[in-house]
């Protein structure tokens, strides 16, 4: 014992016992000051307090140490750990045989609790029967809970053996269920006061989720389950997963060192690790080398990573023990098992994987487990979370080559799920061992009391944040916005629905701020966009890939600071803007990147008001985008060359730069920005081709739609013609662009999917498809004919939404265009039908912008006729031929 036992032959008098704590108390706290071991400074004080306990009870109840028969004293909760923080509660249970023994001795218990509180102490004190404590108690649960760190300070030794080895397990049998239902609704309870996650400015070390209550609920759940299948108090830590013991121990050890160092600070049990604390203790080195001085930041990313070690056991062992989430995964067991497959089995909500081969000799077993978890929402078992932890760590499993790993990976990113399987490969190193330029943001820390998560758990949120998005999306209407009503959400979710490859948001967000774990490097867009070059080599990104997510990263900050520092009602504001992001899609992405960025900074940062300026700069800036296409043209006399060597470079055969230019010459802005120097070099060489042929044709699949691209001299109904060639082939057209140059030169662009997978059961008929196309449009084969062949044998089905036609004409936007924006029911045929009635009027489509949205056709052509604007009677005669046809 650290301290001798008071003498008894000194009387014990309230200043002789103030003397004695006073005194030791100043050493332990001396002996903390230069240690700063909270463990040490815990024990040091439990004994300190049962020196002066046992000698009050030798004082006031029993001499002897062994006595009185039928009635001892147990410390209780934290003191019964021995684990007493300097200003913690003292937990006291008077333990009788039955109520006359507790009777007997109510008046000295009543003496020896009023001198410890005169001694400063606060003192939580009951008095209970053998049989009484092996009841349970509903309304007050946590009595119970406190017998499970119960330990004998002095008095009938046989009696405590009774509590301990037949009442308590006995209760803890024949209750278990109640007890850890309760618990398990404390902590949610608790942890939902905190808001349900372990970044905070300012934690609280006792009870915010990953702190020391959560530790001591990882206790008292296997304590529970240890007593009631075996009756044996083992060590609670040595029941947990052997891989989770020591990490988890270590964090105790520093949350301990930090509470002890604010209890001392504040003079008070005050748990508060306010903005000031953090950096006293980080100055101090507190739960660090003794004598290591940190930065307040560098001191608080330590406490991340220990308090996310805790908050996971804790989630894993509730999981595990609680019988109420048992239920609910017994509820869904049928569910659950139907998900197992030939690689994974899944119990209980947990992936398993049934053959344990090294991941080295299958690596994409590894992210196809992820992937999994990422689609279904399933944790990993602690069997998995093993293998995946024991394969990573094998020499030379680093260098385990991952060719096409960006096909996998993507599979990931756009899972209803993504954000909670990827804090998991991040947890297990798996990111690290694919991505080590994540690892710089491991749990670090931005101190600007502005940013509460770390900036690894901020990357994670952005993508949680847009998946959440669409998880809205899907509710019922009036249902989709449980937090207040936030109309804009689903405005937000309807541009994500939009967009032709989200999975480059996603890829974008979990490393647009990796630059900031640079401190090399000044600027952390910089920094990310570094990081960026090798990432983009391991995931070989194509090129057009790697432009948008270099994009996005470079721009991430654009569109905050234009909407929060500009006046986005300012047409000079919109039009700036919308120079920086070139494309709708682009835009897209911004705005979504913005929306998902800013959320995810703390919970109040997007406000309402931020939310609807945001959304005003992307409203208005897709209108821009989409009126002004036909004003900004390319004018290659006197633009730099390096603008067009790269595309150059890329042809299969060489060219002159004035037969490249004169090919660019007169195409919109628009052309250039929205393609890479791969797709202009390979438009050239489909271009050059028409100098021998009648058209050129370039047909190709990607991803989930086909393309065809269409290059020849400009004629009278070419758009209606191959619009109708591809309807009657049964392709449904989701997006098309049309352009034309200044030597009238004609670049089609379709996008379509194939509806009845002709192309894909037929391969033969892709050359057929083409060679149709060219005899079409060389006026070998009559459109008619071909479409009366081709006819639909089924009735089209009723659109899921009825969508109204709108027909709009704007002759201001553009200088030389006038401008027709059409809404439209989308259907097999549609554009087809729309060009067809354009050609009959005599418009010549100059540029053509067309997009689907969900069952809604969304088209803007630039029209001209007789090379004018359409004057205001041939625009009503074509709203009314429209209306018809439609």
């Amino acid at each position: 014992m650290l301290f001798p036992p008071i003498s008894g032959a000194e009387p014990v008098t309230l200043q002789n016992l103030t003397d004695f704590y006073v005194s030791h108390s100043q050493q332990i706290q001396n002996s903390f000051d230069d240690t700063k071991s909270g463990t040490a400074e815990l024990s040091a004080r439990s004994e300190l307090v049962d020196a002066l306990v046992v000698r009050l009870y030798q004082e006031f109840i029993s001499p002897d140490a062994l006595a009185p028969r039928h009635f001892c004293l147990v410390a209780l909760g934290g003191y019964g750990r021995r684990e007493l923080f300097p200003h913690s509660d003292i937990d006291l249970l008077f333990l009788g045989e039955d109520d006359s023994d507790s009777s007997k001795y109510r008046e000295a218990s009543a003496t020896l609790v009023r001198m410890l509180w005169d001694l400063r102490m606060k003192v939580g004190n009951s008095a209970h029967t053998l049989a009484e404590c092996g009841r349970l108690y509903r309304d007050n649960l946590e009595f119970n809970v406190s017998l499970l760190d119960l330990r004998l300070l002095t008095g009938d030794q046989e009696l405590f053996e009774r509590l301990k080895t037949t009442s308590v397990p006995h209760m803890v049998a024949r209750d278990r269920q109640d007890l850890v239902r309760n618990l398990a609704e404390l902590t949610d309870q608790r942890h939902a006061k905190h808001g349900n996650t372990i970044f905070h400015l300012e934690p609280n070390l006792k009870d915010a989720p990953g702190c020391l209550r959560d530790f001591h609920v990882c206790r008292w759940l296997a304590r529970i389950e240890e007593l009631e299948k075996s009756g044996e108090w083992t060590p609670p830590e040595n029941l947990w997963p052997e891989r989770d013991q020591p990490a988890a121990l270590r964090a105790f050890a520093f949350l301990a060192d930090a509470r002890c160092f604010l209890h001392y600070y504040y003079g008070r049990d005050d748990n508060q690790l306010s903005y000031d604390t953090q950096a006293l203790a980080a100055a101090r080195g507190i739960g660090v080398n003794p004598g290591e001085t940190l930065t307040p930041a560098d001191w608080m990313r330590i406490y991340f990573r220990q308090a996310r070690v805790i908050d996971q056991l804790v989630v894993k062992l509730m999981d595990e023990f609680n019988p109420a989430r048992s239920a609910l995964f017994s509820l869904y067991q049928g569910w659950r098992t139907r998900l197992s497959n030939a690689d994974f089995s899944v119990v209980r909500g947990r992936i398993f994987v049934r053959h344990p081969i090294g991941f080295s000799d299958a690596p994409y077993l590894l992210l196809r487990l992820f992937e999994m978890a990422a689609r279904h929402g399933l944790g990993l078992s602690s069997e998995t979370e093993r293998l995946v932890e024991s394969e990573l760590a094998r020499p030379g499993a680093r260098t385990i080559p991952l060719p096409h790993m960006w096909s996998h990976f993507r599979r990931i990113l756009i899972q209803p799920y993504a954000a909670d399987a990827l804090r998991n490969m991040h947890r297990l190193g798996v990111l690290a061992w694919m991505f080590p330029e994540f690892q710089v943001i491991d749990s670090l820390v931005i101190r600007d009391f502005y940013h509460r998560y770390t900036v690894d758990e901020h990357s994670f949120m952005t993508i949680e944040n847009l998946h959440k998005l669409l998880k809205d999306k899907a509710r019922p209407a009036g249902n989709e916005m449980p937090e207040g009503g936030r109309t804009w959400e689903r405005k937000f979710a309807e541009i994500l629905a939009e967009l032709e490859q989200p999975e480059l948001l996603y890829l974008t967000l979990l490393f647009h701020d990796v630059g900031k774990g640079m401190p090399e490097v000044e600027d952390h867009v910089q920094g990310s966009l570094q990081a960026l070059e090798g990432i983009r080599d391991r995931l070989e990104l194509p090129e057009a890939d790697w432009k948008t997510v270099q994009f996005l990263i470079a721009s991430h900050l654009e569109m905050s600071a234009a909407s929060q520092r500009r006046d986005v009602f300012d047409p000079e504001t919109v039009r700036d803007f919308a120079r920086v992001v070139g494309t709708t899609e682009r835009l897209k992405m911004l705005c979504l990147l913005t929306y998902a960025d800013i959320r995810a900074v703390n919970p109040e940062a997007l406000t309402p008001w931020k939310a609807e300026v945001l959304w005003q700069l992307y409203a208005a800036t897709a209108n821009f985008l989409a009126r002004s296409v036909d004003d900004d043209r390319v004018k290659t006399a006197g633009a730099p060359s390096a603008e067009f060597d790269e595309a150059l470079e890329l042809l299969r055969s060489p060219a002159s730069k004035a037969d490249f230019r004169s090919f660019l010459e007169g195409f919109p802005q628009r052309y250039t920005a929205t393609h890479t120097p791969t797709q202009i070099a390979r438009h050239f060489e489909l271009a050059r081709r028409i100098r021998s042929e009648p058209l050129a044709v370039d047909l190709n699949a990607r991803g989930n739609h086909l393309e065809l691209i269409v290059v020849t001299a400009d004629r009278p109904n070419l758009f209606a013609s191959i619009t109708g060639t591809l309807a009657a082939w049964g392709m449904s057209i989701v997006k098309a662009e049309a352009f034309a140059n200044a030597a009238g030169i004609i670049l089609d662009t379709f996008k379509f999917t194939d509806l009845h997978r002709t192309l894909e059961l037929n391969p033969s008929e892709r050359d057929r498809l083409e060679q149709n196309l060219k005899d079409v449009l060389t006026g070998k084969l009559e459109l008619k004919k071909l479409m009366s062949g081709r006819a639909r044998a089924q009735a089209e089905t009723r659109p899921k939404v009825e969508v109204t036609t709108r027909v709009r004409f704007d002759g201001e936007s553009s200088s030389h265009s006038t401008l027709l924006e059409l809404v439209a029911q989308d259907r097999p045929g549609l554009l087809f039908d729309i060009s067809s009635v354009l050609a009959y009027q005599g418009c010549n489509i100059e540029v053509a912008l067309i997009d689907t949205e969900g069952q809604r056709a969304i088209d803007v052509f630039y029209l001209t006729a007789r090379g004018a604007k359409l004057d205001p009677q041939v625009q009503e005669t074509v709203a009314t031929a429209l209306r018809q046809s439609l």
